[in-house]
């Protein structure tokens, strides 16, 4: 009989720079993730109806991500310097013609989810209230949605860089 769903507990978050279309073989991993928005893809109509049809006639176009995907991190010093170096990291890619594949890992599942993008080009700045935990919002730029694809666990000791 198969499980009813799977936990979040253990999820990890990791990244590489590479060349979009080449999926890396191991990932860095990004520490203190509060959350990882999903991807919903929607697809486009295209109106193929002629000038006979009394009722249009659709038929699907290409699929939408909506553009980009939010990562909620808690704000610590070393969280700060760790997107700091990833947002460098970003900008050196993109101006080499690469990007960063992005990975979301579960432990309870065979297959993680991928995708490349850009990041901002600073921190953004956290928002305060009382009695709280203080994190940010950080939105990536989708350029290509992988999806599913065979695990591979983000290590703190793999580097971010290209291998």
């Amino acid at each position: 009989m198969a499980l009813p769903g799977i936990s979040t507990v253990g999820v990890l978050f990791g990244a590489k720079v590479g060349t979009i279309g080449t999926t890396p073989s191991e990932f860095h991993l990004l520490p203190r993730i509060n959350s990882i928005g999903g991807i919903a893809l929607d697809t486009e109509e295209i109106d193929a109806s002629a000038l006979e049809d009394e009722i249009e006639q659709m038929i699907a176009g290409r699929a939408s991500t909506g553009g980009n995907v939010s990562v909620t991190i808690n704000v610590t010093d070393e969280t700060i310097t760790e997107w700091e170096d990833v947002f460098s990291a970003s900008a050196t890619a993109t101006a080499a013609g690469k990007s960063i594949c992005f990975v979301n890992y579960n432990p309870n599942r065979a297959k993680m989810f991928a995708f490349w993008a850009q990041t901002p080009p600073a921190f953004p700045m956290p928002e305060e209230s009382q009695n709280s935990l203080e994190t940010v919002e950080i939105q990536l730029t989708i350029n290509k949605y992988i999806g599913p694809v065979t695990a591979v666990k983000p290590l703190d000791s793999v580097s971010l860089g290209e291998s």
